[in-house]
C-alpha cells in the first residue's frame, strides 16, 4: 500500500450515526483525535428514533448543545407530548398519556434537562455539526469499511471511498462499531447476536398530507394508537411541511405494502380521505438481540451492533448514545494517560446488564400493540361501545404506562458490579421502571439538583472525576484528594456546594463522581478510606499492555 493511502489517528470509528457521533464528541471533548467513517451520507426522510430522552439530553447539555437541539425541534419544544389512543383519528378517543417521556419544557428537580420529540436525522445533523467543530474529530461519509486486523499495539484497517473508488488503510490504537445492526465490526471479531427473531413485521411510512393535523378532533399529540379492526396503527406528525410517519402493526406473513398502495391504507386507519403523498417506505422486523461479546482486545462494539429490540419505549437511540458516552470517556482516560485496563474491561460488564433490561423492557411493550386491545363494537357509537372504550382505555392506562411513563428506565440504571466501581455495602433497591428515586449510592447516576443561582449542580461538575464535599467536610481530606489526584495524574475538580438540599441527596461527606455523572465511590472520610480509591475507578489495577495482549 503507498504511504499516500495510509492515514493514522487514535481511534476508528466505523458508523456516524447517533452512536459514533457521541463517541466522537466525548473524545474530540477530551483532545483524543479521532476518525468517524460511514458508508452512506445519512440524510433522508427515514423515521428512526423520535424521541431523544432525558438522559441524553442531560448528555447534550454536558456537551453545550441542548439549546441548539431545542431550537432545532420541527414541532417546537412546546408542542404537546401526549400520546393518544383513539379508534382512529377520525373516531374515538380511548384514553392519553400526557406529556410522554417527560418532553415538557421547564425545571423538574430530578433531571437537568427535559426530553424531545425530534426526528432522528435533525438530531444527527445537530451532533455532526458540534463533532465536526472539534478539533482531532475527522468525519469521512461514503466510505465504507472493508476489513480489518489487530495486533498488540494497533488495528489496521482497509477502508473504501466509495465516491473516489479509493482504498485506504487506517491505523489506529482502537475500533469501534458503531454500525447498525447489520455490523461489518461484529463479524470481523466473531461476535454472534443472541435472541429471538422476529417478533413482529413491520412497515415504517413517511409521507405527507396538508390539513391532516386540522382533520381530527383529538388535537395535538406526538402520536396516535389507532385501535381499530382495519389497519391497527401508529401515526404521528414528524417534521414541518405536514410530514407525519405511519406504522401499520397488524402486518401478517407474507403481506407487502408497496408504496402505491400506502396511501388507500393510511385512508383505511385514519378514516380521513385526504391526499397522502408517500416520500418513503421501510420494512423492518422487530427483534430481540444481544451480542455475546462486545470486545475483543482493541475493537469494541456500541449500539445496534451489540442490542437490538423493538421501537416501544424510545430506547434505542438513546441507549446506543450512553454507550458511546461510557466506551468514550474511557478510551479517552486511557489513550490520555490516567485510565488503566480495567476502564476499559468495565465497558461491557456495566453496559450488557442495562442493555438486558431496557430489552425485555421493550419486549414487555412490543407485546400490546393495537391488534391486542380490539375488541368488537370498539367503534360502534352506542352506550354499550362506550362501556367497552372504557374498559380498553382503562387496560392501555394500566398496561402501557411502562411505556411512557419510564423515568425509572431513563435514569435508574445502576452500575452495580462494575470493576471500576467502589461498593460501600448499601442495599441495593430494586429495578422499577416508572418510578426513579434519587441515590448517591456507588454505580448510580449522581442526584439531581438546581442550584440557587438557577444553574444545574451537573454544570458545576468538571470533565473528569467530581469530588462533591460536604460544607463540614475537612479542609485537610479535600487537600489530601487533590494532592492524590495530580499524582496520580487524574483530572480532579472539588465541588463544595451549600444548598441544603443538596446535602439531602449526598448523605456522605465525600461523593466522587465520574465524568459520564456516575457515582464511582462514596463515604465519610477520604483518609481512612482513601488507599486504592484512585487506582479502582480508574481502573489502573492491572497493568494496560498485559490485557490488550492476551
Amino acid at each position: 500500500m503507498a504511504d499516500q493511502s495510509l492515514l493514522r489517528t487514535r481511534v476508528l470509528i466505523v458508523g456516524a450515526g447517533p452512536v459514533g457521533l457521541a463517541l466522537a464528541i466525548e473524545l474530540g471533548h477530551r483532545g483524543v483525535p479521532c476518525l468517524l467513517i460511514e458508508r452512506n451520507d445519512r440524510v433522508g426522510y427515514a423515521p428512526r428514533a423520535k424521541t431523544t430522552n432525558v438522559r441524553t439530553r442531560e448528555h447534550f447539555r454536558r456537551w453545550g448543545i441542548a439549546d441548539k437541539l431545542r431550537a432545532a425541534s420541527p414541532l417546537g419544544v412546546d408542542y404537546p407530548s401526549n400520546v393518544v389512543f383513539c379508534t382512529r383519528l377520525a373516531g374515538f378517543e380511548l384514553t392519553r398519556f400526557e406529556n410522554a417521556m417527560y418532553c415538557a419544557p421547564g425545571r423538574n428537580p430530578l433531571y437537568s434537562e427535559h426530553a424531545q420529540w425530534v426526528p432522528q436525522y435533525t438530531v444527527e445533523e445537530v451532533m455532526r455539526e458540534h463533532a465536526q467543530s472539534l478539533p482531532g474529530v475527522d468525519l469521512r461519509f461514503n466510505c465504507e469499511l472493508k476489513s480489518f486486523a489487530q495486533d498488540g499495539e494497533h488495528v489496521q484497517a482497509l477502508t473504501r471511498d466509495l465516491v473516489h473508488g479509493e482504498d485506504i488503510t487506517i491505523e489506529a490504537e482502537f475500533l469501534v462499531g458503531a454500525d447498525g445492526a447489520r455490523s461489518k465490526v461484529r463479524e470481523g471479531i466473531g461476535a454472534r447476536m443472541q435472541g429471538t427473531y422476529g417478533l413482529s413485521r413491520n412497515y415504517n411510512i413517511v409521507f405527507r398530507a396538508p390539513g391532516l393535523a386540522q382533520a381530527h378532533l383529538h388535537g395535538p399529540a406526538i402520536m396516535y394508537w389507532q385501535i381499530n379492526g382495519d389497519a391497527p396503527s401508529l401515526i404521528g406528525p414528524m417534521d414541518r411541511g405536514d410530514k407525519w410517519f405511519f406504522m401499520p402493526t397488524g402486518v401478517q406473513e407474507g403481506w407487502k405494502l408497496d408504496a402505491a398502495d400506502a396511501p388507500a391504507l393510511i385512508r383505511k386507519a385514519t378514516g380521513i380521505d385526504l391526499p397522502y403523498e408517500v416520500l418513503s417506505t421501510d420494512e423492518w422486523v422487530a427483534s430481540r438481540f444481544l451480542g455475546d461479546k462486545y470486545r475483543d482486545r482493541r475493537v469494541f462494539l456500541a449500539g445496534d451492533a451489540c442490542h437490538l429490540h423493538p421501537p416501544f419505549g424510545g430506547y434505542g437511540m438513546n441507549m446506543g448514545v450512553a454507550d458511546g458516552v461510557d466506551l468514550g470517556w474511557k478510551l479517552a482516560a486511557v489513550l490520555t494517560g490516567w485510565g488503566g485496563a480495567q476502564l476499559l474491561d468495565s465497558y461491557e460488564p456495566e453496559r450488557r446488564p442495562v442493555h438486558d433490561r431496557v430489552l425485555d423492557e421493550a419486549v414487555a411493550n412490543h407485546a400490546m400493540l393495537g391488534n391486542q386491545l380490539w375488541k368488537d363494537g370498539l367503534d360502534i357509537d352506542s352506550e354499550a361501545g362506550a362501556a367497552l372504550r372504557r374498559e380498553v382505555g382503562g387496560r392501555i392506562q394500566a398496561t402501557k404506562m411502562r411505556e411512557f411513563t419510564t423515568l425509572g428506565v431513563m435514569l435508574g440504571y445502576r452500575y452495580d458490579d462494575s470493576p471500576v466501581i467502589v461498593p460501600d455495602g448499601s442495599h441495593a433497591p430494586g429495578h422499577d421502571y416508572v418510578n426513579y428515586v434519587p441515590t448517591s449510592r456507588p454505580g448510580a447516576r449522581a442526584p439531581h439538583a438546581w442550584m440557587h443561582d438557577g444553574t444545574s449542580l451537573f454544570d458545576h461538575f468538571g470533565a473528569g472525576f467530581t469530588l462533591l464535599a460536604s460544607k463540614d467536610a475537612p479542609s485537610e481530606a479535600i487537600d489530601q484528594a487533590r494532592v492524590q489526584a495530580q499524582h496520580a495524574g487524574v483530572p480532579l475538580k472539588v465541588l463544595q456546594p451549600h444548598e441544603a438540599g443538596i446535602a439531602e441527596l449526598y448523605p456522605t461527606r465525600f461523593t466522587l463522581i465520574r465524568p459520564d455523572q456516575h457515582v464511582a465511590w462514596r463515604g465519610n472520610a477520604w483518609p481512612a478510606a482513601s488507599a486504592g480509591i484512585l487506582e479502582k475507578v480508574t481502573g489502573k489495577a492491572n497493568s494496560f499492555m498485559t490485557s490488550l495482549k492476551k
